[in-house]
């Protein structure tokens, strides 16, 4: 049995996993607070005791006392501060293998708003806030009744003072909610279209420079720009103007106090010590409220990707509890299944059907925009079916394991990408216990071997971002050595010699034919004949339908009457997009 984590269970758990954490900072933000009495009490002390009764030692034993209990404060407020800190990674360290891992999955589900890296921005905002000092407000408010309670001992219009400067402030702080949520929002969204943006620039720069139309997509950059800019000026100079209004109101109600106890030390109704110890202990009862109002900004940010995060777990669950199931090695069933892009309605293939044997060799057929590759997409498990099932050995990809799955599954995109690594470990499909003879299997599997060796550093060789030190045929035949690594049972291949010389297109179809005589299954679609030398099978697609399937020169005798009938697919369609 495997067992996997629900996100729903993850993320209405997490927080409880720290609460022995969130119990010492609770424990720590009360002796805090309470140390926090130490500068009025020091004050009313020695206004009231120490300059009346001229007594020099107890002035220092009452500093050395209040000293050492403001270097205790110190010391309590690093470690929280610290604790805070590490609170945020251990948050980021629950929840980054889930986003992740739904971060893989996202664009394969729906369609992604800007570069898609949302969620990963979320996390980094959620870690951030949670260790500044912005949570530390929410531990201290709760002891601001006890400040204002203290107020009221010292004399009711203090204390009445005190209350009323903390119910403006709290008013601020709803204000700051309201105004803020939605330019924060707001500015979040530009984000996300200008990072698209830029990464698009980055990944089109050779078309760019060579047309000569960067001028213009970068005028659009500079508008999108402009807008987050503002967006984000908007969202700041509310948090800004609230920030500065409530530390005005704090040292205007400072000031008040002072002034209050100074006409209650005229009437002879209060000390002086009381009326330096209410100041104090005013500003120290605001403080935490003010800090609130100054991190709200930041405080919105966070709950807003909160809520993004969860929603995108439940939305993306990892799985549930299930038996391994053992290798296929029988059969591929496609039960009339239709599929649509993730995030669309329309289905682009309608109700494919057939059934293929081990040793099988499909060849995959028809016009531009006919759903080929989005059939293949479906076979691979890349895209889910709307309605109908994939099944080996009868049983729907979606009863293995992802990871589990993948070592039965071999792929070849139509648009080949590789990561930024070595030869050997894009063959091995970044496996860190993969074997030199298992590297050495797919490579030759491909025919690839030779071409490798022949670099300046083998298998060793760095491929690059994206594979970008390597040509479009070598990138290619990379990636159909990583697509066999592991002998999968089932091998699609999208267009995969589209960018192959004629030594690529051999190896090619000797790979093809090497998965039929071990018992695996491939799908191969084609828009060169050459794609079909070593397949026996033949699907012929039109309109996202299928219109004829069966062995391949019986099909291709009735769809093309032709002496040369893949001659005539290839001269209609390589001008024009699958």
């Amino acid at each position: 049995m495997k067992q996997t984590s629900s996100p729903q269970l993850t993320l209405v758990g997490i927080l409880s996993s720290f609460r022995r954490a969130f119990s010492g900072i609770v424990l720590m933000s009360g002796v805090v607070n309470i140390l926090a009495l130490t500068g009025s009490f020091f004050m009313l002390q020695v206004y009231d005791r120490v300059v009346p009764g001229r007594s020099v030692p107890t002035l220092v034993g009452l500093a050395v006392l209040a000293a050492t209990l403001f270097v205790f404060q110190g010391v309590l407020e690093l470690i929280r501060s610290r604790l805070m800190v590490r609170l945020g990674q251990g948050l980021d360290a629950e929840l980054s293998p889930s986003v992740y891992s739904a971060l893989m999955r996202l664009p394969l589900r729906a369609k992604l708003p800007g570069d898609g890296l949302q969620p990963l921005r979320d996390l980094d905002q959620v870690r951030s806030f949670v260790g500044s000092a912005g949570p530390t407000a929410l531990f201290d408010l709760p002891w601001v009744p006890l400040y204002i309670g203290i107020c009221f001992i010292f004399h009711f219009w203090i204390g009445v003072t005190a209350l009323a400067g903390a119910i403006v402030l709290f008013a601020l702080t709803l204000l700051a909610e309201f105004r803020t949520r939605g330019p924060t929002k707001i500015a979040g969204q530009y984000a996300t279209t200008r990072s698209a943006l830029a990464e698009a620039t980055r990944r089109n720069a050779e078309a760019m420079q060579a047309m000569g139309f960067g001028a213009r997509i970068a005028e659009r950059w500079h508008a999108v720009n402009a807008n987050y800019l503002n967006a984000h000026a908007a969202a700041s100079d509310v948090a800004g103007t609230l920030g500065t209004i409530s530390k005005i109101l704090r040292l205007m109600l400072q000031s008040g106090i002072l002034a209050i106890g100074a006409y209650l030390v005229i009437k002879q109704e209060a000390t002086g010590g009381i009326m330096i110890a209410s100041s104090i202990m005013m500003g120290r009862a605001l403080a935490p409220i003010e800090l609130a109002i100054a991190h709200w900004k930041g405080f919105v940010a966070a709950r807003q990707g909160w809520a993004r995060l969860k929603q995108l777990l439940s939305a993306l669950p990892e799985g549930a509890t299930s038996v391994t199931l053992p290798p296929p090695v029988s059969t591929l069933v496609v039960e009339t299944i239709s599929v649509a892009p993730p995030g669309d309605q329309k289905p682009v293939v309608w109700d494919a059907n057939f059934t293929l044997s081990k040793g099988s060799g499909l060849g995959v057929i028809g016009p531009s925009a006919s759903g080929k590759s989005s059939l293949a997409r479906a076979l691979a498990g890349v895209w889910l079916p709307a309605r109908g099932a994939v099944r080996l050995d009868g049983a729907t990809l979606d009863q293995w394991p992802i990871d589990e799955l993948g070592r039965h599954i071999g792929y070849l995109p139509q648009d080949v990408q590789l990561f930024d690594g070595t030869i050997a470990q894009n063959i091995a499909r970044f496996d860190p216990d993969a074997s030199s003879e298992a590297v050495l299997a797919a490579a030759r599997a491909a025919g690839v071997h030779d071409l490798v060796v022949h670099l300046a550093d083998g298998y060793d060789t760095s491929v690059g971002e994206a594979g970008a030190s390597l040509s479009a045929g070598q990138r290619q035949r990379i990636a159909l050595a990583r697509a066999l690594y592991g002998d999968p049972f089932l091998v699609i291949l999208d267009e995969p010699n589209s960018n192959l010389d004629a030594e690529g297109e051999v190896a090619l179809s000797a790979a093809i034919q090497g998965i039929r005589d071990r018992g695996g299954i491939v799908v191969v679609i084609a828009h060169r004949s050459s794609a079909l030398a070593s397949v026996d099978t033949v699907l012929v697609m039109a309109n996202g339908r299928v219109q004829a399937f069966g062995p391949k020169d019986e099909v291709l005798s009735k769809v093309f009457r032709s002496p040369a009938p893949l001659k005539v697919v290839a001269a209609t369609e390589r001008g024009v997009p699958a």
